[in-house]
């Protein structure tokens, strides 16, 4: 614990260091009055909460994900976060080749830093997520609906007596719908009832979601953190196989705290220091209701800039690699090397 702890907060301090290249990048975004080209042209685009996804016509087997520095909760969008997009797309990169033993992906090639292109596959209308602890803030959290008197959540029973941010016996898959507007907790025998899995895909995608959380977890401890909760989604592959999509264990799908004060601060009632948007989360909740009120407060540069940080800073705990900012920020045709990536597949 004393040699993680340190290294932890070696890369605190690091990445403190980038706050003005990361401001200088804000401001950028800011004074940005047009919205960039698309990354091609000839293609169905869909525009998601933080990833535009394009089905290029002329590589049908193909589907290209441009992450984005986008950031939403509660179902809105709060702000763009500089960097976010390179960081997502590369933590989901390294989570993927790490986990290819457990689950086959859809990874194809990475030809730009935020940018993933993939096998195109028939994604299942369920997002699997995997619970170690009890916590959220979110309508669709465990503790949410634990702390209202539900016993009963996607099926499965919790005993009373359980508080905010205690470990779970043993780690959970509580999945909700994959919905345009709001996703909804569902259990794993309704999921099957539908029609949107069959008992054998259900059963599948759930051990290996359940798997490749335990590994995110054991190597996450390794690196000084404790890897909470995520979500992960599937889909079948052309053959049939059920494959692993979309990101893997990033601090958007995921929620990651400080393993060498959990425990002090759990026993204190505190909460938890934590490295993903969970902060930002909280803030917003101290100062509206995000899901009902109209107009929401903007978040403040400091803020912005502070998730920014977080964010690189899991990627280079996870990875043990320094982030490229230069990479990250280059002036290059994007377009151009995307096509000549896709016409190399």
């Amino acid at each position: 614990m004393a040699d993680t702890k340190a290294a932890v907060d070696a890369a605190q301090e690091r990445t403190k260091a980038y706050l003005p290249q990361i401001q200088a990048a804000l401001d950028q975004l800011k004074s940005q009055s047009e919205k960039p080209p698309p990354l091609i042209a000839d293609a169905e685009l869909y525009t998601g909460k933080v990833r535009d996804v394009y089905k290029p016509n002329k590589f049908p087997q193909h589907v290209v994900l441009a992450a984005t520095g986008r950031q939403s909760a509660f179902d809105r969008a709060l702000a763009t976060v500089p960097f976010k997009g390179a960081v997502l797309n590369q933590v989901s990169r390294w989570w993927f080749e790490t986990t290819k033993d457990i689950c086959e992906n859809h990874v194809r090639a990475s030809p730009l830093p935020d940018v993933l292109v993939a096998a195109r596959c028939q994604a299942f209308p369920v997002e699997f997520v995997v619970r170690g602890y009890i916590t959220g803030s979110t309508s669709t959290s465990l503790w949410t609906h634990y702390k209202n008197g539900e016993r009963k959540y996607c099926g499965l029973d919790f005993p009373d007596g359980l508080v905010k941010n205690q470990k779970l016996a043993e780690n959970v898959c509580t999945p909700t719908t994959k919905d345009a507007e709001h996703d909804e907790p569902i259990s794993g025998e309704d999921i099957v009832a539908s029609g949107r899995m069959t008992q054998a895909q259900w059963d599948e995608c759930r051990g290996k979601a359940l798997a490749i959380f335990a590994r995110g977890q054991e190597i996450a401890a390794s690196r000084g953190l404790v890897l909470v909760d995520t979500k992960f989604e599937f889909g079948l592959a052309d053959d049939g196989t059920c494959v692993l999509i979309d990101e893997v264990l990033t601090p958007d799908s995921s929620r990651y705290w400080l393993a060498h004060s959990y425990e002090a601060r759990h026993a204190a009632g505190q909460e938890p220091e934590n490295i993903d948007k969970e902060f930002l989360r909280l803030w917003y909740r101290e100062r509206c209701d995000p899901y009902k009120d109209e107009v929401i407060p903007a978040a403040p540069d400091e803020l912005v800039c502070e998730l920014s940080r977080r964010y690189i800073l899991l990627y280079e705990l996870i990875t043990g690699e320094t982030f490229d900012f230069q990479a990250a920020s280059a002036a290059v045709d994007r377009p151009a090397v995307l096509a000549e990536c896709l016409a190399g597949l």
